[in-house]
């Protein structure tokens, strides 16, 4: 008998921080690097796949204090809980100058399974 394993359906939300809007306009850019950096590094952990993102910098200008709306979000299948951590550390470790990326922007990751919607 098989099992197969479904990969876990993740939504990142990401919230940009006061810490970042406080930065003289010079500084700027190396988080925004930072966070390229680590956007490619979450796309690249094995397994992970990414099923779309949101950007909501438009409509929706200055911080995310209470956790909703949200300034954007990643939509992936992920093969596990662990991945999910290691995502969510990327945070953690990439780094913006001397500081990490966790100083500007915060992540929470909501894990679920695909919805699947029945053909009726």
């Amino acid at each position: 008998m098989t099992t197969e394993t479904k990969p876990l359906r993740v939504l990142f939300c990401i919230a940009v921080q006061q810490n970042f809007f406080d930065l003289p306009s010079a500084e700027i850019g190396t988080v925004w690097k930072a966070f390229g950096v680590m956007l490619n590094d979450l796309r690249n952990l094995p397994g992970v796949t990414v099923l779309g993102t949101i950007d909501d910098d438009q409509t929706m200008v200055g911080t995310s204090p209470n956790g909703w709306p949200w300034t954007a979000y990643i939509l992936a299948d992920v093969p596990d809980h662990t991945t999910v951590v290691a995502a969510c550390n990327l945070f953690r470790t990439t780094p913006v100058g001397e500081y990490r990326l966790w100083k500007f922007c915060r992540v929470e990751a909501r894990i679920g399974r695909e919805l699947v919607i029945p053909n009726l």
